[in-house]
């Protein structure tokens, strides 16, 4: 595996601070590639920028001239600020719309890939929806059935437009964790009949985008420390609780696919995040959702863990 580094941004007297993450400790961005002082700007110079950290990584020597701090006293915010979107695939991973057929009685879907259906995408407000690990949330007031959603995220290093499947991975600098929080009873309008063909039925914005509603975190990983992204070990706790357990290996769109096809609508920016679904072990099958005093542990294999308090 090549030299380990990741990249994350923490607070430091108020102000945001870019940092790469080597062998424990933080070290600032501004010290150590002055070039680019920030998360942002390092995706953005991804080439060069992923090249001089791996070279730092493996010169531990190298490391002597800068003080670092270490990654248990930091204070993480999102490891981008901010990107210029937030896209999400939805109802894509197999174990997952599994349990949503069985939960509403409807018969299984077939595989997307067998009709010629495409991804299914949405976008999450940027700025507004990001919170770092360790960040509490607070729960919207408006609604009582806030639920869990584990997701890879990709980040985008390359802007990306009309990319071929083949070409898509090229683009992608790395990756981390989301949990698409989703305010259920919101997905619908209350003054809309459900299922009425109405256009006007859904709500997006209080389902999917209220403040604090993706957590991402707490760093990016480069792609190339993860030696296969299609068979990731994914787990969830909601306090003590296993909720959901699984892998990437349930996904129904890899992501390959879904920066080929989000590129052929959309021209796709460094620092850009697309999170790829969840899988199965979602609260709402089961009727249990978060509450106050709750607190969410999502663990990636090879990226990370990521955790927030409910407030």
């Amino acid at each position: 595996m090549p030299s380990s580094f990741r990249l994350l941004t923490h607070s430091r007297a108020g102000q945001p601070v870019g940092a790469v993450a080597i062998g424990g400790m933080a070290y600032d961005l501004a010290a150590v590639r002055p070039a680019t002082p920030t998360v942002l700007g390092a995706l953005e110079d991804w080439a060069a920028a992923s090249a001089d950290l791996r070279a730092l990584a493996a010169s531990p020597g190298g490391l002597a001239a800068f003080s670092g701090a270490p990654l248990d006293k930091l204070s993480y915010l999102p490891p981008v600020l901010y990107p210029n979107a937030i896209y999400c695939a939805g109802a894509n991973y197999k174990d997952h719309m599994a349990e949503m057929a069985r939960a509403f009685n409807l018969p299984p879907a077939p595989d997307p890939h067998e009709t010629g259906t495409p991804p299914w995408c949405f976008i999450k407000t940027a700025r507004n929806s990001l919170a770092g690990h360790g960040a509490v949330i607070t729960l919207p007031a408006y609604s009582k059935t806030v639920d869990w959603e584990l997701e890879v995220a990709l980040v985008i290093g390359r802007t990306c437009k009309d990319v071929a499947i083949a070409d898509a991975m090229t683009y992608v600098a790395g990756y981390s964790i989301a949990n698409d929080l989703s305010a259920r009873d919101f997905l619908r309008r209350p003054t809309v009949k459900a299922n009425s063909g109405s256009p006007f039925e859904y709500d997006w914005v209080s389902h999917k985008s209220w403040d604090g509603s993706c957590p991402l975190g707490p760093w990016i990983v480069p792609k190339e420390d993860i030696a296969d992204p299609n068979n990731l070990a994914l787990k969830l706790w909601v306090n003590d609780t296993l909720m959901q357990d699984s892998s990437t290996s349930q996904i129904i769109f890899n992501d390959a696919e879904l920066v080929s096809f989000l590129s052929q609508r959309l021209t796709l920016y460094p620092g850009d995040v697309i999170i790829t679904g969840t899988p199965a072990g979602v609260g709402t099958p089961r009727g249990i959702f978060l509450k106050a005093g709750d607190t969410v542990r999502i663990e990636v294999e090879g990226v990370g863990t990521l955790v927030n308090r409910m407030a």
